[in-house]
């Protein structure tokens, strides 16, 4: 391999951008639905479904820095990144489709035991995939800005790929549901997923080249590094804040689920999609569907808006809804890339996060029948929440600058390594207290979803809850120490010290 830059062609960069697509198929679809399906679809109680979302996803973060390890050390003629994403292709895809797969006439027991397994397989695959797949990126060329191009790449195909996952995923379970059941649904769409990742992760394999040979230098232990990290202030603000802010999108997503299919009133979501061309007059049991792509994807409601208990209605709603934050949120990034020149990351993100409290409050005020006020509530949120979303990541790197301005040494593995730890514990707690809040203040039975005080714990846990975690994030981004003038200072003194080194 290589040390020298090297240009990257558009191959290269779409080859290498497929691999996270494929990778957001299994995060938006565990962040959007998994807790729902295990509740709704697979029948576990809310107890249940908690332990089995909260500990496989522990279990993940805790196997990270093992597969740091292990592909660090991994030797091929294919190198030592590029390999793992080829080797897990063919699990990856069967587990997937197991994972959402409900199995016929089994205890509850046995139940519960296939569903933690499958579960804990898909996220120990995950980890095995996509740590080897982002260290791929720095290894691809040596420079910077063919770096920063590719991860531009890699932006769009994740937006592409949640927007696919979440407005096309639900229509077909249900399309898939007909003459069957939703677990049936569930298992042929998530096949379909799982087809699209096998062929993203195989163009990614055999589109991308490892060039970049590391540098041969003494390093300190993980020991001292991580003393260091433990006085290091603005990492321990960040810490925490992944924490609650990765709680937050697991937590929001099973919430809105329930929100949209139960609380939401489906005569009024009914009206809203009939607007949009997408309602059709209810079929005859034996009649056949009419053609027609829209028609294939499930996105056409048939029902009668008097009875629409068993319809679609709030699978396409909610799909809907889905894209339409997702196409938000990409075009106001792009729009807002000279926000953190102007203001400064940390003013950017507070002002961000505090808004996002503000907007998901008022989702509690909404009535049922208030279907426009959910869509421009998610255009609002999207248009708060987007300029938060890179400049998160940024700070991230602040915080590594920090501990080398501090110590002379800079160990971004350990920052990125704990700060990584607390965003899967985040999703992992994130599922699973929404799931005890529930059960514990408004005695949720997932058989009875509907029933009055879920319905109540819908509206509040998708408004108030989720409105208090956005403002325990913004009191802690408010303590964050490094603002733009403090960042701009030390970045200009690293600068010295480096160029006094050379």
């Amino acid at each position: 391999m290589s040390a020298t830059p090297q240009k990257l062609t558009l191959g290269e960069k779409i080859g290498y951008s497929g691999g996270d697509a494929a990778a957001n198929f299994v995060f938006m679809s565990m962040i959007l639905f998994q807790l729902n399906f295990y509740t709704d679809v697979f029948g576990l109680t809310a107890s249940t479904a908690a332990a089995i979302l909260l500990w496989p996803r522990l279990w993940d973060a805790l196997f990270d820095p093992i597969m740091g390890v292990l592909a660090d050390r991994t030797r091929t003629r294919w190198g030592r990144f590029r390999p793992w994403i080829l080797w897990t292709s063919i699990p990856w895809a069967i587990v997937m489709v197991l994972a959402y797969t409900t199995p016929k006439g089994w205890s509850y027991g046995a139940m519960i035991a296939y569903a933690g397994i499958t579960n804990t397989m898909l996220m120990t695959l995950y980890s095995m995939n996509n740590m080897p797949y982002s260290a791929l990126g720095g290894v691809m060329t040596a420079d910077l800005n063919e770096r920063a191009r590719l991860n531009s790449f890699r932006f769009v195909a994740v937006n592409i790929a949640q927007f696919i996952v979440g407005g096309f995923t639900l229509p077909l379970v249900a399309k898939f549901s007909v003459g069957h059941d939703r677990q049936y649904g569930w298992q042929m769409t998530m096949t379909i997923w799982a087809a699209v990742c096998f062929v993203l992760f195989l163009t990614t394999f055999f589109s991308t080249k490892e060039r970049v040979q590391p540098l041969a230098e003494v390093k300190s232990s993980p020991k001292q590094d991580f003393a260091d990290l433990l006085k290091n202030g603005p990492w321990k603000i960040m810490a925490l804040m992944t924490l609650v802010h990765f709680a937050i999108l697991s937590f929001r997503g099973g919430a809105l689920f329930s929100y949209y299919h139960h609380y939401a009133d489906k005569a009024a979501m009914f009206e809203w999609v009939h607007q949009l061309g997408l309602a059709a007059p209810a079929l005859a049991a034996d009649a056949p569907k009419p053609g027609g792509l829209l028609e294939w994807l499930g996105y056409i409601v048939h029902g009668d808006p008097s009875n629409l208990a068993n319809s679609n209605i709030a699978d396409v709603f909610n799909s809907i809804v889905n894209m339409i934050g997702t196409a938000t949120t990409i075009v106001v990034i792009m729009l807002s890339a000279s926000f953190a020149r102007r203001f400064g990351k940390k003013a950017v993100a507070v002002t961000g996060f505090g808004l996002s409290a503000l907007n998901a409050f008022a989702f509690y005020l909404l009535k049922p029948e208030n279907v426009n006020g959910m869509v421009a509530l998610t255009v609002l949120g999207a248009v708060v929440y987007a300029p938060t979303v890179p400049l998160v990541w940024a700070i991230y790197a602040d915080v590594a600058d920090y501990s080398e301005w501090k110590t002379g040494r800079r160990f971004t593995g350990m920052v990125f390594a704990t700060i990584g730890f607390a965003l899967k514990a985040g999703l992992a707690l994130g599922s699973a207290s929404f799931l005890w809040i529930m059960a514990g203040l408004f005695q949720y039975d997932t058989k009875l979803p509907a029933a009055a005080e879920a319905l109540t714990g819908y509206r509040t846990t998708a408004g108030i809850a989720v409105g208090i975690l956005f403002a325990i994030c913004t009191v802690l981004l408010a303590a964050y120490q490094l603002n733009k003038h403090a960042t701009i200072e030390m970045a200009d003194e690293l600068a010295a010290r480096r160029k006094r080194a050379v």
